[in-house]
């Protein structure tokens, strides 16, 4: 997929205020500090496009883009984060839940998960939740460029079995090097397609 275009459209704090269209359309979401944001501009090649920050948490609404005036991208708030304020957690996880139970034109979810920790509830809710809604999901590690390679074998393997999926089913990545660009752009244009 070639990247023409693509812009910061909208954030939403309410599934209310999500924007109405029919674009196909891809969602990011993981715990917090996994590196959505990153990833996301290595994939767009736009270093400011999503903003980052130092601490985990910085993300706390549904940030839509659009690229190529066709596909919508949103970015979902981190989960997990032990420091991020309680009233916050109430507010953000009925936000993630709406969104996948009700966004009718979500093609794709990348479920991010650092390569160096093991996927506990939190992730195994999601894949249940995205199971329940008939939602395509792609497990994608981060930060593979943290590691060596027999490390992230190693690591690899570890969230597999955690997960009870197959070691091929998993796509590494890293936002530093750009590894994985190829494949998830090739997902987004592939799932894209079908959903025309």
């Amino acid at each position: 997929m070639k990247i023409r275009d693509v812009y910061y459209l909208k954030s939403c704090g309410r599934p209310s205020d999500f924007p109405r269209y029919s674009h196909p359309e891809f969602a990011f979401m993981g715990r917090s500090n996994v590196g959505k944001s990153s990833l996301i501009n290595m994939l767009m090649r736009k270093k400011d496009l999503v903003k980052t920050g130092s601490k985990p948490g910085v993300t706390k609404t549904v940030n839509f883009f659009l690229l190529n005036e066709r596909i919508s991208i949103a970015d979902l708030p981190g989960y997990g984060y032990a420091k991020v304020p309680q009233q916050l957690k109430k507010t953000f996880l009925p936000l993630i839940r709406s969104y996948i139970g009700n966004r009718e034109n979500l093609r794709l979810v990348f479920l991010l998960i650092d390569v160096r920790r093991i996927p506990d509830s939190f992730e195994l809710d999601i894949l249940a939740l995205l199971a329940k809604n008939r939602i395509p999901s792609v497990i994608t590690l981060t930060k593979c460029d943290k590691l060596s390679r027999n490390q992230r074998t190693k690591s690899i393997r570890t969230i597999s079995e955690a997960l009870g999926v197959q070691m091929d089913a998993l796509f590494p990545t890293s936002a530093k090097t750009g590894d994985g660009r190829k494949e998830l752009l090739g997902l987004m244009e592939e799932y894209a397609a079908g959903g025309n």
